[in-house]
């Protein structure tokens, strides 16, 4: 029996061991440097459970979370929808964010109280997160419920804005009510990014009428399963630029517009606040001309967990890779003919896996300076 015992031992302890390596070798974190002045927190402000529509307990989500370094997050439950009241009734709306609170105050992640008013078009669905009582969102009047969430100060975002159950041709686009809501400043972002989703018209509307970018995973069942985690894919986050780690700094940032969207390893966001965070992500570690030859070599080290596309805008041509080039999470070498030996040069690149606007990626330059 014991030669059994420790063979099981054997296995188990092998497959342990695997799993870390795995883990080790594809990591599962989200990972983004902070930028001049700002830390940078990643945050998913739009999660379910089994106190709306969702198929897990709070504490999943706390523990999802965790495990992709997510800074913030809230679970903005259906106030209208609730498909398991007789499993699991609850008068109290406050419950899963109250339940997904106390299991993260064991770890360093914040909670913020949020629901999801959910109504047909207009003005659709929209999630009112930094609340003090969900009860209170219990309004019948679809304007009257965004006046209800501002009384708490609440920041409110228009979710999924090209949901084809909401609009059949998957395109974004402002109704008189939603026109109404941004004017009197009842609404204030909106989810260029859903789920799997990513919606260029949203972007658009976000630009015109100044309203924050907003990503986020909506997430119903397991993030694993829905979004590849074991096969290198991510849920999508909204990075948040706060100057400091706290509930009011978040939602100070979310009113000031200091957000990036992280979805597919796709950057989307504003160029002003794009372009620090790119320099803070792609620095030169080391910079030299080998031997006696005039092709420079340079150390390009990726902070990020996620590659990123650049396309060469110099006047230069590598000697190890094509105008486009990627570069991959960690150490990355890069060999520039520069026909000659520089003291500094400049290296300007289009930046293929961020985009400011429809179809706009923006440019980046690096410099290289050489003792």
């Amino acid at each position: 029996m014991k030669r059994y015992y420790f063979f099981f031992l054997f296995i188990v302890s092998g497959l342990i061991a695997g799993a870390q390596e795995h883990t080790h070798a594809t990591g599962r974190k989200i990972i983004f440097p902070d930028v001049p002045g700002y830390l940078t927190l990643k945050c998913d402000l739009h999660q379910h459970t089994v106190f709306s529509d969702g198929s897990v307990w709070p504490d999943i989500r706390v523990m999802e979370a965790l495990m992709d370094g997510l800074d913030v997050i809230s679970l903005t439950e259906h106030l209208e929808y609730q498909p398991h009241k007789k499993d699991i009734p609850h008068p109290d709306r406050n419950r899963s964010f109250e339940l997904a609170q106390a299991e993260a105050k064991k770890h360093q992640l914040l909670v913020v109280n949020g629901s999801e008013i959910t109504r047909k078009m207009p003005p659709g669905h929209n999630n009112a997160i930094f609340i003090q009582d969900a009860n209170k969102l219990l309004v019948s009047d679809s304007v009257a419920v965004f006046r209800a969430a501002k009384e708490q100060g609440a920041f409110v975002f228009w979710n999924h804005p090209n949901w084809t159950s909401q609009r059949k041709d998957g395109i974004a686009a402002l109704t008189d009510m939603h026109q109404m809501l941004i004017r009197e400043k009842l609404l204030d972002g909106i989810e260029v990014v859903n789920d799997d989703t990513f919606s260029e018209e949203a972007l658009q509307i976000a630009l015109d009428h100044n309203l924050t970018i907003m990503g986020t995973s909506d997430i119903h069942k397991l993030i694993d399963w829905d979004f590849n985690v074991n096969e290198g894919g991510h849920r999508p986050v909204t990075l948040v630029f706060a100057t400091e780690r706290t509930e009011a700094a978040v939602k100070d940032a979310l009113f000031a517009r200091r957000t990036v969207v992280y979805y597919k390893d796709l950057l989307i966001g504003r160029e002003a606040l794009l372009k620090p965070l790119l320099q803070a992500s792609i620095t030169i570690k080391t910079a030299e001309y080998p031997g006696k030859t005039d092709v420079l070599k340079l150390t390009l080290f990726n902070h990020t967990n996620s590659p990123v596309m650049l396309r060469n805008k110099s006047g230069f041509t590598f000697h190890n890779a094509h105008d486009v080039v990627t570069l991959e999470p960690g150490e990355n070498i890069l060999q520039v003919k520069t026909r000659e030996r520089l003291q500094t040069c400049v290296l300007p690149f289009e930046v293929l896996s961020a985009v400011y606007a429809p179809g706009k990626h923006p440019l980046v330059e690096w410099t290289v300076s050489l003792k």
